[in-house]
Order: C-alpha cells, then structure tokens, then sequence
C-alpha cells in the first residue's frame, strides 16, 4: 500500500496523499506516515509566519497606495493571503491521525 506527500503550491507545504484508507495500512507504516507528517506539521507556524510578513507589506502598500484598481488588487491578495493561513491553522491543527485520502 502506497502513499506520499505532494507539494500543495498554495498553502507552500507537503501533504498526505493516501492512496488507501487509514485503516488498512500497517501499524509500522501508520508510524512512518505520520512522523514524516508531524516533521511537515512542525514547519507550518513558521510558513504561517511568512504569510503575516507578507500580509503586512501588502497593508504598508494598500496604505500608500492612491490607485483604485491597485487598490483592490492589494485587497484581493491579503485575503487569499489570510485564507491560506487559515487552511494552515486547520491542518496544523489536525488530529495526528490521518483518516481519510487527502487530495487537496
């Protein structure tokens, strides 16, 4: 039984990808999943830190900024910006077993 972790562009970390449910893996590799899982789920408070530091430039320069349509550019950007810090949170903040295929 297979399984891997895959780069999620948006959220900028690896994720399961589980090709069988959780159930019918081997303890041993119940074990190898999620301890590289727990490694990934380490990095995500200092990836979400990244986004708040970019979060911040984008408010420094939507408050310069005198251009309408720049403007909601700006908008637009913080707020996909916050919705990718609250997709981190939500798997940061997943139970340690994963339970069920991942495809996101």
């Amino acid at each position: 039984m297979t399984y891997t972790f895959t780069i999620d562009e948006r959220l900028g970390i690896r994720l399961p990808l589980l090709e069988h449910s959780w159930e019918n893996y081997s303890k041993v590799t119940q074990e190898l999943i999620l301890a590289e899982w727990e490694t990934i789920r380490g990095k995500i408070p200092d990836r979400i830190k990244e986004l708040e530091n970019e979060i911040n430039d984008r408010q420094s320069q939507l408050y310069r900024e005198e251009d309408f349509e720049r403007s909601c550019e700006l908008n637009s950007e913080i707020s996909e910006l916050a919705s990718i810090i609250n997709d981190l949170w939500i798997w940061y903040r997943a139970d340690n077993r994963i339970t069920k295929k991942s495809h996101f």
